[in-house]
């Protein structure tokens, strides 16, 4: 499909991307028409540079910092550049039919005309967007017009956060799109309106659209307010300008009544004077996105509803009642639309957009489907393109990517860069752009969306897979069956089942399973073993891994798919067994108090281990820290030596004296392990974390759950 992209920082361009696959609780719709977001898709088009984006915005230093003292120079630098071509989707809503749903989905048909929103769905020729963000058009409603549901639910939650009565005056300051409609959905809630703007076409479209009073957004404007109040001012000021100044919240103060309501919709700095809001007592409100159920990812995601009778107003209730309201003829949208484009000149639709000589506000594009009589019938999905003309087979290993994510573009696809003989054949990802993104800055030959696109690719015979922890299982087990060597992130599955299987998949098919413990290759740690080898006795070691990023709604924080445990502490448990090259027999842990959304207790663990050696180890990982509490710290101590490694980056040794080494830069051991993976596969070696290492992470972390969840000790037998 095409798709309008954002290249690099700042040049717009469309492009072919596969199409997305139906996911659960989705659907997959074929736009009409899709309306640009002016505010919200412009902010992220940074048309002056990237000096002036540095300078105001000087985080980026550091976390450009921050990477580099994680990963090194040159992998820092290598992510920098990408940056000025990487891909990235623009857009949020529009209007088509549904082409094509998940079994989840009941309650709509193929055919059926829906407007949608969500973040990320883009413009472009197929869109995946979950189920409780589309709302059925009605009949009397255009495709052009139903574009506007998801700015009007904005609007509309907007109206419902100021709580207008019968006779309120309120002032909306700023009549963009969002103004606009504001001004209209105000007077039929019963409020006087008194719009007001910087741009004089605006402030008299308003006053075309029914606005009691439109004013100019100069200096006269606090004198006019007061005159139409009686000199006490609004009862309730809305922000719906996007700006940099702090301007819009003064000027909403000085129009506020004493003891009124502001009500904030728009992107300004939020700062008010402390004193001028504490005299007059006037209550702030924040209006977020289109309902109370916006950035729930149980809503949006996994098609959770909210009761209708606790939560009247959700995203989709409002989607609807806006759509309700337009084919009423309550709401005039024809004049809001200033100019239309086909998707093809994306690029000029965005120029028009950011000349402030244009007298742009709403701007459509115009898909293809709109010329078809039978949009749904016609669709057919292309779920893999080609990014070279002519393939490479000279390559003795023809590599396909499984999941583009961070831990993808940061190691292993530098790594892989590095092996003589090994070739990125594939990019695969159900997020089209990236997926794209990817295969041409790694000069892969073609990138899908559709998984079996890899299985039946004959010329692929390795598959590195770096997706979400949940699919490990399934993609690493479907690759083996298809007579690929696997290479899986960790954790490898999240069951001892899941464990079983692919250990029978590994025997049957002779095929190489490796799984992503890099730490067995990070030279500090290969130190540390070599020193543990000469002890004579049992060990005592101390893991501590701080993790404050694994929370929130961050995925990977989710319990119910392995959380922080499987995904991350699965790395400290294989390199206890690694160091000590013995076996756990038991295991005691206690976690914090679980239940609660944040700190999540599954993922805040202690846990003690008692190996078959005698040896004994204990694990600290936790979610609940800071960022500047250190990241990770390994201890070991035997008979007359401690060694100590710090965060990949310091190792100290401990005996007659004390030694201690540095490095100025992380070293993670991605690419020796990578290298040692493709050398097993063709000396039939086995120097890598196999099925076996993944099932014994697996296991383990499952029994630390087991025994903090139980409160007692748990046995642990490696049998399968």
């Amino acid at each position: 499909m095409k798709q309008v992209i954002r290249k690099g920082l700042k040049e717009i361009i469309v492009d072919e991307v596969p199409d997305p696959p139906v996911a659960p609780h989705h659907v997959l719709v074929r736009p009409l028409y899709s309306l640009i977001s002016s505010g919200t898709e412009t902010a992220s088009i940074h048309q002056e540079g990237v000096l002036k984006e540095v300078a105001e915005n000087p985080s980026h230093l550091r976390k450009i910092w921050e990477a580099l003292k994680i990963n090194g120079p040159v992998r820092t630098t290598a992510e920098v550049i990408a940056k000025f071509s990487e891909y990235a989707v623009l857009g949020y809503f529009g209007a088509g039919v549904v082409v094509d749903k998940h079994s989840t989905v009941t309650d709509l048909q193929i055919g059926d005309r829906v407007a949608y929103g969500g973040e990320g769905t883009g413009h472009g020729e197929a869109i995946l967007t979950g189920r409780n963000l589309v709302a059925r058009v009605p009949d009397e409603v255009s495709f052009e017009h139903a574009c506007f549901a998801t700015l009007g639910s904005i609007a509309l939650h907007a109206v419902r956060i100021a709580d207008i009565n019968l006779g309120d005056r309120v002032a909306v300051i700023g009549l963009g799109l969002v103004g606009q409609l504001i001004s209209q959905l105000v007077r039929l809630q019963g409020g006087v309106v008194i719009a007001t703007d910087l741009r004089p076409e605006r402030v008299e479209l308003a006053r075309r659209l029914g606005a009691d009073h439109a004013l100019p957004g100069d200096a006269s404007v606090i004198e006019a307010t007061n005159s139409l109040t009686e000199g006490k001012g609004a009862d309730c000021v809305i922000i719906a300008a996007a700006s940099k100044s702090e301007a819009p919240c003064h000027l909403a103060l000085q129009l506020c009544r004493d003891r009124g309501r502001i009500v904030i919709v728009g992107a300004v700095p939020i700062n008010f004077p402390w004193e001028e809001m504490y005299l007059k007592e006037v209550q702030l409100f924040m209006s977020r996105a289109y309902g109370p159920s916006s950035y729930d990812p149980a809503y949006e995601r996994r098609g959770q509803d909210y009761p209708f009778a606790y939560v009247r107003w959700t995203e989709n209730r409002n989607m609807e009642e806006f759509l309700r309201l337009v084919a009423a003829g309550r709401v005039d949208l024809a004049p809001l639309i200033t100019h239309r484009f086909p998707l093809e000149e994306a690029p000029e639709a965005y120029k028009t957009i950011l000349d402030p000589q244009s007298g742009s506000l709403a701007v459509l594009l115009r898909y293809p489907a709109a010329s078809e009589e039978k949009p749904a019938e016609t669709f057919i999905p292309q779920r893999k393109v080609a990014v070279r003309k002519t393939a490479d087979q000279r390559a003795e290993f023809r590599v396909a990517l499984v999941g583009a994510g961070n831990i993808a573009r940061w190691a292993h696809l530098p790594s892989l860069k590095k092996v003589p003989g090994v070739k990125l054949r594939a990019v695969y990802s159900t997020n089209g752009a990236r997926a794209k993104s990817y295969a041409l800055r790694f000069g892969a030959d073609y990138c899908c969306s559709d998984y079996e696109e890899i299985l039946r690719d004959p010329e692929i015979n390795v598959v590195v897979i770096t997706s979400r922890n949940q699919y490990h299982y399934s993609q690493a087990l479907a690759a083996l069956r298809a007579g690929k060597h696997v290479f899986v992130e960790k954790p490898m599955a999240l069951t001892e089942e899941e464990c079983r299987e692919l250990c029978e998949a590994v025997r049957d098919t002779g095929l190489h399973l490796a799984v992503g413990f890099n730490r067995r290759f990070a030279p500090l740690y290969v130190e540390m073993k070599k020193r543990l080898a000469w002890r004579a006795s049992p060990a005592v070691i101390n893991c501590r891994m701080n993790s404050p990023g694994i929370s929130g709604s961050y995925w990977m924080a989710d319990p119910s798919i392995g959380g922080a445990i499987l995904g991350e502490a699965c790395h400290f448990v294989d390199l206890m067994y690694w160091l000590l090259e013995s076996e756990s027999v038991e295991v005691s842990a206690y976690c914090l108090p679980t239940g609660k959304q944040d700190p999540i207790g599954e993922n805040n663990i202690v846990a003690s281990f008692r190996f078959a050696d005698g040896s004994i180890g204990n694990l600290t990982y936790c979610t609940a820290g800071s960022r500047t509490s250190g990241g990770e710290r390994v201890e070991a101590f035997a008979q007359g030596i401690g060694i100590i490694v710090d965060s990949f980056k310091s190792l100290t040794i401990c005996g007659t004296s004390k030694r201690k080494r540095s490095d100025l830069w992380a070293r993670k051991g991605y690419d020796e392990q990578m290298r040692f993976f493709f050398r097993d596969i063709l000396q039939e070696t086995n120097n890598v974390a196999d099925v076996m290492d993944g099932t014994r992470a697996t296991i383990y972390c499952r029994k630390i759950l087991e025994s903090a969840s139980t409160f007692k000790p748990i046995r642990i037998k490696m049998e399968l």
